[in-house]
């Protein structure tokens, strides 16, 4: 199984760049890739924290520890690296960072030149980043390591009867703070008993997002306190949805404002043309009566936080297909969230989901129900926000969990 996994990374470096040619994503992936042992070179001999964090929502679960640990450890210098360009090309420039790069390929090779250069304090996995070389290298370095917001599943090669080989990669963790029982128990189906049901640490980052101010002078032009749904990161699927209820169910009094997860220019001009209703972008709001749009397509990243304080319900997008994005920023607004039916790897959907906070669609017959059924009935919007609130609330501590290890281990 080693050998296999070794022979499939030796592929992927081989077949990734002829790949890059013609994919912009991959491109970025390998490109990015050039800098990571240079830009690790400015934290020799410091003494270094390291998380990793596969793409944009693990880094939001690293987020509130890195703060934390900023404003408390000071001596040490916080390396923050991403396997996926979608999170790296957005938090390239994020300041508590003192280096943020690339994850390198997880080569026997180039695992071990990483882990000898960069020589950490302590390691920070987030969520389900596990990586053999990588973990094997820390091992037997003997760098203090932690998993951060785990989850684990069944279906896992952990837990398999032909994956020893992965099993043997958790020996590397000194601890794993996992989000529920199902995580710990799994872990302890295979002897490994050091681990602590913490929670998401997500929650206490997106509860800070109350305490910010999230106004946005644009943004309260265009609502001109009416009743606006806020629909975040959605793909192509949930566009389509989206397109049809504001083109044929919309009223004039109902504002829509679109967060789409890509913004690249012929996607949102197409975007932008299918709507028949009164549109604005982002991009083109200066000099515009922004009060007279109904729509208003946001073709930029980094304020989409902000925006959904002005929502009445919020969809969140990419439930449909491609993996459902974060519903916890909307939900600590206390307001209603509707998503894909996609969305049975996300714990918080699913408990959400459940307790009725979260309304999953399938098609767009749904989708017109629920969005005119939220509109219609305040009563049953307001409960249904309430829901999502108390649900935040009740599932604050995890980095404060985390942190009284740390303290421990530092």
């Amino acid at each position: 199984m080693k050998f296999l996994y070794n022979f499939a990374v030796f592929c992927a470096s081989i077949l990734l760049p002829i790949i890059a040619i013609f994919s912009k994503k991959i491109k970025l992936f390998i490109d990015g890739r050039k800098d990571t042992f240079s830009k690790i070179a400015a934290l020799k001999n410091e003494k270094t924290i390291w998380f990793h964090a596969a793409s944009l929502g693990e880094f939001e679960q690293a987020r509130p520890i890195i703060e934390e640990l900023k404003k408390k450890y000071k001596n040490y210098k916080i390396l923050v690296t991403f396997f996926s360009p979608s999170g790296y090309e957005v938090r390239k420039h994020y300041n508590l960072a003192d280096v943020v790069c690339y994850l390198p390929l997880d080569s026997k090779k180039k695992s071990k030149i990483f882990i000898e250069a960069l020589n950490p304090t302590l390691a920070i996995f987030i969520k389900y980043e596990f990586w053999p070389n990588l973990l094997q290298e820390l091992k037997k370095k003997e760098i203090k390591t932690i998993l951060v917001s785990g989850i684990l599943r069944k279906n896992q090669l952990f837990f398999k009867s032909y994956g020893g080989f992965m099993r043997r990669s958790l020996e590397s963790f000194h601890h794993f703070f996992v989000q529920d029982n199902t995580s710990k128990e799994l872990l302890s189906s295979i002897n490994f008993t050091n681990a602590t049901v913490a929670g998401d640490t997500r929650f206490d980052r997106v509860l800070e997002i109350l305490g910010q101010d999230n106004s946005l002078d644009f943004i309260n032009e265009f609502k001109d306190n009416k009743y606006t749904i806020v629909a975040g990161s959605t793909w192509k699927e949930d566009e389509e949805l989206l397109i049809h209820y504001i083109n044929n169910e919309a009223t004039k009094d109902e504002k829509f404002i679109i967060a789409p997860h890509n913004i690249k220019n012929d996607a949102i001009l197409s975007f932008k043309k299918a709507i028949n209703k009164k549109n604005v972008l982002y991009s083109e709001k200066e000099g515009k009566n922004l009060s007279d749009k109904q729509v208003f397509i946001i073709d930029t990243i980094g304020i989409l936080t902000k925006v959904y304080a002005v929502a009445d319900i919020a969809y969140v997008g990419g439930g449909l297909k491609t993996g459902l994005h974060n519903i916890l920023e909307p939900a600590t607004f206390g307001i209603p969230v509707v998503i894909g039916n996609q969305y049975d790897k996300f714990k918080e959907a699913v408990d959400l989901v459940k307790i009725g906070g979260c309304i999953s669609i399938h098609n767009q017959q749904e989708f017109t129900e629920n969005f005119k059924a939220l509109k219609e009935d305040e009563n049953f919007r307001k409960l249904t926000g309430v829901i999502n609130k108390k649900y935040i609330e009740h599932h604050l501590g995890a980095t404060k969990l985390v942190m009284n290890y740390l303290k421990t281990q530092l």
